[in-house]
């Protein structure tokens, strides 16, 4: 990682990326206007805009040379690719997305659009809040996650602390969802670094909502 740029190994004919904080964009990256929604839109003009994208939380693309991306500060970034049928996806996981399992939602378009195979998939998971960051009064009980994988209950819940409360591995969640619509294991990169406690990246819950956010793109080269 260099220069707060983290470069992802996904595979040949494909590059993808997480911009961190400060980092400078090695390509221009189509971006949609996020509202936690679990809408997917698929790019097949190089020119729209993200005012044209206005309520999507998820892109996929079989345009070559077009890097699409989201933009994150503690949810989940998701990045797909498809070598066999070259197209590629990339999806913003926050807890609302994760319940609603935005990124099946987007393998599924995937599948739809460009005749996909999940077995074919490759994904990268990337930086975002961690398990022991992410402290929540909600458990996702009525979700269809395992519970017992992806929640912990750590005592009484402190002042201006991440120690007790709920807890929820909003990584592995998202690993399971891609793992419950047909993509191996063995394809899915997550990424270690918890975006809360990390200040080469953004992060609402350290710094507040109006703080910068980081750009996870993938572009088919």
């Amino acid at each position: 990682m260099e220069n707060n740029l983290l470069i992802y190994n996904i595979g040949d004919g494909a590059q993808a990326f997480t911009a961190g904080r400060d980092a400078v964009l090695p390509c221009h990256v189509i971006q949609p206007h996020q509202t936690h929604s679990v809408k997917v839109a698929c790019i097949d003009n190089p020119e729209m805009t993200r005012e044209q994208l206005e309520g999507v939380d998820a892109l996929v693309t079989n345009l070559r040379g077009v890097a699409i991306g989201v933009r994150t500060a503690d949810c989940i970034p998701v990045l797909l690719y498809d070598p066999v049928r070259g197209a590629i996806g990339a999806a913003h996981s926050g807890w609302r997305g994760t319940v609603n399992m935005i990124a099946k939602k987007t393998v599924g378009e995937m599948i739809r659009l460009f005749g996909c195979s999940p077995s074919d998939i490759r994904a990268v998971i990337g930086p975002g809040i961690g398990f022991d960051s992410f402290q929540v009064a909600l458990v996702f009980k009525e979700s269809g996650f395992p519970v017992d994988r992806i929640w912990a209950f750590r005592g009484a819940r402190a002042e201006n602390s991440m120690e007790g409360g709920h807890h929820i591995d909003l990584k592995e969640c998202v690993r399971i969802s891609l793992v419950d619509c047909g993509v191996p294991a063995d394809n899915i990169q997550v990424s270690d670094i918890d975006t809360y406690i990390d200040d080469r990246f953004y992060s609402a819950r350290r710094e507040g909502p109006q703080t910068g956010r980081n750009i996870n793109a993938i572009k088919m080269v």
